[in-house]
C-alpha cells in the first residue's frame, strides 16, 4: 500500500515562509492541469493569470508577482496530497502533478565522486551486478581517495587522467567527471514527468536498477535559476553498463522522471547558497520488508550548480520555455538486497522517498514501465486544453 500523503510529511519544514508553486489536475466541465500556489496550507488555482508554469517563471519580478496573484481555492494541501497517491486517486477531485510543464527536462551526470565511481564500475562490470563488488574494491583501492577533491578541468585533473590511463582505469565517465565539460543529456520530454504519489517505471527487462535522488534546478529562458525541486532520475544500471550508447534506453522511459512535490521559488528565505548545502535523504521501503536509508550533501558536488546551468543554456543552446535541470545523483545504492555481492536493485512495490527539510518530500512507488499509467497528455493536448478553457491569451493580449 502507498503511504498516506499529507502536508506534515511532504511540505518543507518552513512551509509558511516558503513560496511554493506546482501543478494540479482540476476536474470540471473541461478538466485540465492548472498552475497552483500554496498559501497557509491551502492550494489555489492560478491558471486564469498563469496558464503554464513555464510562462509564470518568465515574470521579471516573480516573487512580487506571486504575492499579488489571487486564485480559486481547490482545497487543502492535505486533501490534494491524499488524492495524489496512485492507488487512491479520485479523478473527480483535484490531485497534484509534476510541477513543470513546457520546460525541457535535462540532467547532468557524474557530478558527485561516489556516483562517478559507480558509473565506472557499471561500465567495467558490463551491466552484471555480481561483478560490481569486486571491481568496486579494486577501483577504491587504486583511485577512490584521489578523485573526490579534484577540481574538474584543472591541471591536477589532467595529471590524474594521465595516471589513470597508465593504470588502464580511464573511463568515459571520468572524462565528464573531472574533465572541463559536464555531461548534460535529455532526461525526458516536456510534459512526461510524474509527480508526487505517482508510480515510477522500471523497464521489464532490467534486473539491475536504482533510484537517483537529485536536486533539480528550475531555470527560465534567460538562464536564471528561479526555483528548486526534488527529482528521481530513475536509472537502469544494467542497460547503461552494457554500453553508454544505451543511455537513452536506461534513462528515458515511461514514468522514469519524477519531480516534486513543489517548486520552491528562490527568495530572501531560500537562496542558491542554501541550495549548495542541502542535505538530501533517500529512503526505500520494500514489500519484502527491505528498508534502505541513506543521505548525502550537495556540498559534495564537484561542479557548482550555477556552472551546470551555464553549461546547459547559453549562446550555444537556448531553451525558450525554460528547463528543469537534474544536477546529478548524489549516491547510488550499493547495499546488498538479496544475494551477497549483488548489490541493490528495485522490486515492484518499492516506495521511494527523497526528502530534504527545505524542499519537503517526493514520494513514489515502483512498478514496471508497461504497468504504470501511460503518458498520453503531451504538449499538443495541453495547448488544445488551454484553448478550450480560454486560457491561452496573455494578460496584455499577447
Amino acid at each position: 500500500m502507498f503511504p498516506r500523503l499529507n502536508g506534515s510529511t511532504v511540505l518543507p519544514q518552513d512551509a509558511a515562509a516558503a513560496k511554493l508553486i506546482g501543478r494540479a489536475w482540476v476536474p470540471g466541465k473541461i478538466a485540465g492541469p492548472s498552475v497552483v500556489v500554496i498559501r497557509d496550507r491551502d492550494v489555489f488555482d492560478l491558471s486564469a493569470m498563469a496558464p503554464t508554469v513555464s510562462a509564470l517563471l518568465e515574470e521579471a519580478r516573480l516573487c512580487r508577482f506571486l504575492d499579488n496573484l489571487q486564485g480559486d481555492r481547490l482545497g487543502s494541501v492535505d486533501e490534494l496530497l491524499a488524492n495524489s497517491a496512485a492507488d487512491a486517486r479520485d479523478v473527480s477531485r483535484p490531485y497534484l502533478l509534476a510541477p513543470v510543464d513546457l520546460q525541457a527536462i535535462k540532467a547532468c551526470g557524474v557530478t558527485f565522486a561516489v556516483s562517478m565511481l559507480e558509473r565506472v564500475i557499471e561500465e567495467q562490470a558490463k551491466g552484471v551486478p555480481a561483478e560490481a563488488e569486486k571491481i568496486r574494491a579494486t577501483i577504491n583501492q587504486e583511485i577512490g581517495g584521489d578523485i573526490a577533491a579534484v577540481q574538474p578541468g584543472s591541471e591536477e585533473a589532467g595529471r590524474l587522467k594521465d595516471v589513470l590511463i597508465s593504470r588502464g582505469l580511464w573511463s568515459q565517465y571520468l572524462e565528464v567527471g573531472i574533465g572541463p565539460y559536464a555531461e548534460v543529456f535529455t532526461k525526458a520530454q516536456p510534459m512526461s514527468a510524474v509527480g508526487i504519489g505517482a508510480e515510477i517505471g522500471i523497464h521489464p527487462e532490467s534486473t539491475w536498477n536504482n533510484p537517483e535522488p537529485e536536486v533539480v534546478l528550475i531555470v527560465n529562458s534567460r538562464g536564471e535559476i528561479v526555483g528548486v525541486t526534488l527529482g528521481n532520475d530513475v536509472n537502469l544500471r544494467d542497460f547503461e553498463g552494457r554500453s553508454a550508447l544505451l543511455l537513452g534506453r536506461a534513462k528515458d522511459n515511461n514514468a522514469s522522471a519524477a519531480l516534486g512535490p513543489f517548486i520552491r521559488i528562490l527568495d530572501d528565505t531560500f537562496d542558491l547558497d542554501q541550495v549548495r548545502m542541502l542535505e538530501v535523504q533517500l529512503k526505500i521501503e520494500g514489500e519484502d520488508g527491505f528498508v534502505l536509508v541513506d543521505s548525502s550533501s550537495m556540498a559534495k558536488i564537484s561542479r557548482d550548480p550555477a556552472d551546470l546551468v551555464k553549461q546547459t543554456i547559453s549562446r550555444n543552446h537556448q531553451y525558450p520555455d525554460g528547463l528543469a535541470l537534474f544536477t546529478g545523483t548524489m549516491f547510488a545504492p550499493t547495499h546488498d538486497r538479496d544475494t551477497p555481492g549483488t548489490g541493490f536493485t528495485h522490486k515492484i512495490g518499492d516506495v521511494v522517498t527523497i526528502s530534504t527539510p527545505s524542499l519537503g518530500a517526493l514520494v513514489n512507488r515502483v512498478n514496471l514501465t508497461t504497468a504504470v499509467e501511460p503518458w498520453v497528455f503531451g504538449t499538443g493536448k495541453l495547448m488544445r486544453n488551454l484553448a478550450r478553457r480560454g486560457l491561452l491569451q496573455g494578460r496584455n493580449g499577447e
